[in-house]
């Protein structure tokens, strides 16, 4: 599969394995994608496929939570609504939940320009403030950026 080639090649140094990128990826876009890695400045953009339709983008950032990083993903649609958020790694002894379902699940169908505030739009939870805080801003700046360079046609 060309995303799973793509991931081991840029591996080294990686925050995320490429199994879990790979399995975030089939997971919200469906079984059959594929993948083409593209370089926007330093960041590298999954371009996802099944067959010759483009279904959207994917990003994998890391933002700091309490000590330690945590590694997501942010997957959009080719009318740059956020399809979902995917926790990769999550390193922290507390505030995992923001990895559940039912917290991820309040992105889906948002965009760069709808608010994402904690405590607001974005449900806290108790326990995990700086997680929530740390994921939502970093979904946030990931959204604004997939969507400029989609629409600068940096990446199509």
């Amino acid at each position: 599969m060309k995303i799973l080639l793509a991931l081991v090649l840029m591996w080294q140094g990686a925050a995320a394995p490429p199994a879990k990128v790979v399995a975030s990826l089939r997971r919200i876009f469906g079984a059959g994608v594929s993948g083409a890695p593209i370089v926007v400045n330093t960041d590298t953009v999954f371009r996802v496929t099944r067959a010759d339709t483009v279904l959207g983008f994917a990003v994998v950032r890391a933002v700091k939570g309490k000590d330690q990083p945590i590694t997501f993903l942010v997957a959009t649609d080719t009318s740059d609504r956020l399809r979902d958020v995917d926790i990769l790694v999550y390193r922290e002894p507390y505030g995992g939940e923001v990895a559940y379902e039912a917290w991820r699940r309040q992105f889906r169908g948002k965009s760069a320009a709808d608010s994402l505030e904690p405590g607001r739009t974005i449900r806290s939870i108790s326990g995990a403030t700086i997680s929530v805080n740390a994921v939502t801003l970093g979904v946030r700046r990931a959204m604004r950026e997939l969507t400029t360079w989609h629409r600068t046609g940096l990446i199509k």
